[in-house]
């Protein structure tokens, strides 16, 4: 892909029934600029025009390995095309780029399965969920222990507010991630997608009375859907219900705009994001993340669940926040 064919390009990924948000070609701005990752957004052509898109990024480290990814940092990737031919042409070329470049392993972050023989890692599932129109609808939807949650929140006079400051997200989200025992992005990577996606994508702020912000999430609107994607609490948002409260919101105002489709995005089996959406009344869809081993031998596992990984986990949730954030976007960067 080439500069000038970026708005073909996201006309052919708005059109795609596979294509996904993480198909669009701002995306290459985004690894490239926030963090230094070369990127190879290969696509196919006919004499009618883009037949299908695959969108990769390389990611290279001594910690985790050397990898062909699409798309990294995304949940989903993999092929979008009009046809068989262009998918294979697609696959073909990607398998070709991941041999000469000498990765460990080529990663397509598919949501349905490519029809092939390569390895599959049975980690991630997704969520998503119509929006009912009507917003108490939505409310009553939601399972009863949970439903009680947010409406606490709501008794204890919590409020959203929806806000273009990055800065006042990142001190939220930061500490979340922090005390989840995750190396946090860094502020940089927040500021490019709201310049990349900046007519695609907000922050959605939850406040106490007194005005302070306890949690805050940013998502990305694609079609009819909302994708809430980085979202996180201080430690006293757990108390108040802030985070029950923040989707919930998410969700009451994407009621009220016509929007189809909640997507929760992905989370790990047996994690508590898992269990939390499932609270929700949210049912797992199986992700189809399937590998092209080069010169690893077994299909990675980099997610911090890995025992490998579980002392630093319980080492950085005792992290001065200061240091988190000051060493945690070096290793971020790199995890893809």
């Amino acid at each position: 892909m080439q500069d000038a064919d970026i708005p073909a390009w996201d006309q052919f990924v708005e059109g795609c029934a596979e294509a996904t948000f993480f198909h669009k070609a701002g995306w290459k701005r985004v690894i490239e600029d926030s963090f230094g990752h070369e990127t190879y957004f290969l696509l196919a052509e006919t004499e009618q025009g883009f037949s299908g898109v695959l969108p990769l990024g390389r990611i290279s480290s001594v910690l985790f390995g050397n990898a062909l990814i699409s798309t990294p940092f995304c949940v989903y990737g993999g092929i979008a095309a009009a046809d068989p031919e262009s998918a294979s042409a697609l696959q073909d070329a990607a398998t070709q780029l991941a041999e000469d470049l000498g990765v460990d392993y080529l990663e397509f972050r598919s949501r349905q399965p490519i029809g092939n023989d390569w390895p599959t890692k049975d980690l991630y599932v997704s969520f998503s969920k119509p929006i009912d129109s009507d917003v108490e609808k939505n409310m009553l939807a939601i399972p009863r222990k949970q439903r009680a949650m947010v409406r606490k929140a709501i008794k204890l006079g919590l409020t959203s507010e929806p806000s273009s400051d990055v800065d006042a997200f990142y001190r939220v989200y930061s500490e979340s991630v922090r005390n989840l025992g995750t190396p946090v992005f860094g502020k940089r990577y927040f500021r490019v997608l709201s310049e990349v996606f900046d007519d695609s994508s907000e922050i959605l702020t939850i406040k106490r009375r007194d005005g302070r912000i306890i949690s805050a999430v940013m998502s990305f609107y694609f079609r009819d859907q909302v994708l809430p994607y980085y979202g996180g609490g201080t430690a006293e948002a757990r108390a108040l219900k802030a985070n029950d409260f923040m989707y919930w919101e998410l969700m009451r105002r994407s009621c009220e705009a016509g929007i189809g489709v909640f997507d929760y995005g992905r989370s790990k089996q047996g994690t508590g994001s898992y269990s939390f959406k499932k609270n929700w009344g949210f049912e797992p869809q199986p992700l189809n993340y399937q590998y092209h081993l080069v010169k690893a031998k077994d299909v990675p596992n980099v997610s911090p669940a890995n025992p490998k990984y579980r002392l630093l986990v319980n080492t950085w949730r005792r992290l001065p926040l200061a240091m988190a954030n000051a060493f945690g976007p070096i290793i971020a960067s790199k995890l893809g």
